[in-house]
């Protein structure tokens, strides 16, 4: 087994996973710390060491609210359950496990971008743990990048002096810079940097989908994708990307905040205290941070972006849970307020065949609401399937919505797919049973044989065909479903939900 590596800054010593044959190398530096006067600016180039570096541990989470402090928070029990953990800037650190017993088997790799809404989440979550998916001969790596404030920042000073033209989004960039880390080095731990898979749950679907429309990538290091509950062509949440304008504009508010007026003096403040003010002002004010429509990494808005194509023409993989944030139309819409919704996405004529579809004149509120009942995610990630199939991607569309047992009764819950996708039920408090694990395996193999090839289909463990997962089309707009078993999809979209998807898309491109 490769224990030892070595990388373009030294070599590290890996440990033996709870699978002997597996190595994990943990905490290995990507770039340099970004503290002191590396704050708010893009990712750097890390320090050479002497020796062997030891890799036993992950190394700090990013700045952010201690995970797990709040016990009636659904995530506490379910995964944040160390209140413990190391905290710091110098969080730019990524983890690798290897099945590789050489350098030159050149196996698939998979790099995960956690989520937690930009505002926090790490690598180092127990759900996280890439043993499973690397028994399946493929190589794991999961990046840590900077969250909130420390992130996704922006003022007209950084602007002004950001030399690299690297303005905000500085997470993103983190992701990035740790994509081309592998790029460079993990054909030294077995993998092939010619077959390179980018995933990511939550924010980090939504990180995916960004990393695929920046201009700053190509198809040369990310081969394949997969955005999981990442929100797809979003014009029915409330995910905005700011201009950097607005965004400037919130920062100058946060350091009159902060009660500082100079760049420099806000770099000589802790990062504890930085995080604390940050609470307290978004406690305030509202305001979080997260990415920016920058002009450079983000030349327009990426719900835009992927209306018109411009993503990287590589395989993409998306889908939902079921519990997925809920209706599209809000919490408590009203008839008015849903009639408004459709008018503002496709124009009165188009909106009034969708709501006369519906049954809009004559149905009840509850009527109308059952006659267009789509969870907003599912609207968005089918809307980017749609796009990808006019332009002749491949696509691959899933809905994730087994029965999910415990007290709590959550149903399938946002982020529930988790433990799923990794494979790691055992981790978890809740008493899952033989069909919970046969559909993690398999949807465990869905993922990493997609990963290999950008085709998800193949075979069980026992050698079987799993169920054939066919490719969305518009002629066959269907999802996987992973129910308490895999198939799929058999109810077609509502007629008005379909009519109101087809409306959008000739507005947004088709009619163009």
């Amino acid at each position: 087994m490769l224990r030892e590596v070595k990388t373009e800054n030294g070599w590290v010593r890996g440990i033996p996973a709870a699978d002997p044959r597996i190595t994990a190398f943990k905490g290995i530096p990507f770039a340099a710390p970004p503290v002191g006067e590396l704050r708010w600016k893009g990712p750097q180039p890390a320090e050479d060491w002497v020796g062997v570096r030891e890799c036993y541990t992950f190394g700090p989470i990013a700045m952010q609210k201690m995970p797990g402090l709040d016990p009636d928070n659904l995530y506490s029990r379910e995964w944040n359950v160390d209140t413990n953990l190391d905290m710091s800037e110098d969080c730019l650190q990524l983890n690798i496990w290897t099945p590789a017993k050489s350098a030159d088997e050149k196996l698939p790799v998979m790099v995960w971008f956690y989520g937690g809404g930009l505002q926090e989440g790490h690598p180092s979550e127990m759900e996280f743990d890439g043993e499973r998916i690397a028994r399946r001969g493929v190589i794991l790596v999961s990046v840590n990048y900077r969250v909130n404030i420390f992130g996704f920042f922006a003022h007209p000073e950084i602007t002004a002096t950001a030399e690299d033209k690297c303005y905000t989004n500085f997470g993103s960039y983190d992701q990035r810079y740790g994509l081309m880390w592998v790029k460079r080095n993990i054909a030294a731990f077995g993998g092939d940097p010619d077959n390179i898979t980018i995933f990511g749950q939550s924010a980090g679907g939504r990180s995916v989908l960004f990393q695929l429309c920046s201009p700053l990538n190509d198809t040369d290091h990310i081969k394949k994708a997969i955005s999981m509950s990442g929100g797809g062509i979003n014009y029915m949440s409330m995910m905005a990307y700011l201009p950097l304008e607005k965004a400037e504009e919130n920062g100058v508010k946060f350091f009159e905040f902060l009660g500082v007026k100079s760049l420099e003096e806000a770099k000589a403040i802790d990062s504890f205290t930085i995080r604390d003010k940050m609470l307290e002002f978004a406690e305030k004010t509202g305001i979080r941070w997260g990415f920016n429509v920058d002009g450079v990494f983000a030349p327009e808005d990426p719900a835009d972006m992927l209306a018109e194509g411009k993503r990287l023409n590589v395989p993409l993989m998306a889908g939902h849970t079921t519990g997925d944030m809920g209706d599209a139309f809000g919490r408590k819409p009203t008839k008015e307020s849903i009639r408004d919704q459709i008018i503002a996405l496709v124009g009165e004529k188009d909106a009034k065949e969708v709501l006369d579809l519906a049954g809009y004149e004559t149905a009840s509120l509850d009527e109308l609401k059952d006659a267009l009942k789509v969870n907003g995610q599912r609207f968005g990630v089918e809307l980017l399937h749609m796009k990808g199939a006019d332009d002749g991607m491949t696509e691959y569309f899933y809905c994730f919505g087994p029965e999910m047992p415990g007290w709590d009764d959550p149903g399938a819950f946002h982020s529930s797919d988790l433990w799923f996708v990794f494979e790691t039920l055992a981790k978890c408090w809740r008493p899952f049973k033989g069909k919970h694990y046969d559909l993690a395996r398999q949807m465990c193999n869905y993922w990493t044989n997609f990963a290999k090839t950008g085709d998800p289909n193949g075979t069980d463990n026992d050698g079987a065909p799993l169920p054939e997962w066919k490719k969305f089309t518009n002629e066959e707009p269907l999802s996987m479903c992973f129910d308490d078993v895999c198939h799929m999809q058999t109810e077609p979209d509502r007629p008005a939900v379909k009519l109101l998807l087809e409306k959008l898309a000739g507005c947004k491109w088709r009619n163009r």
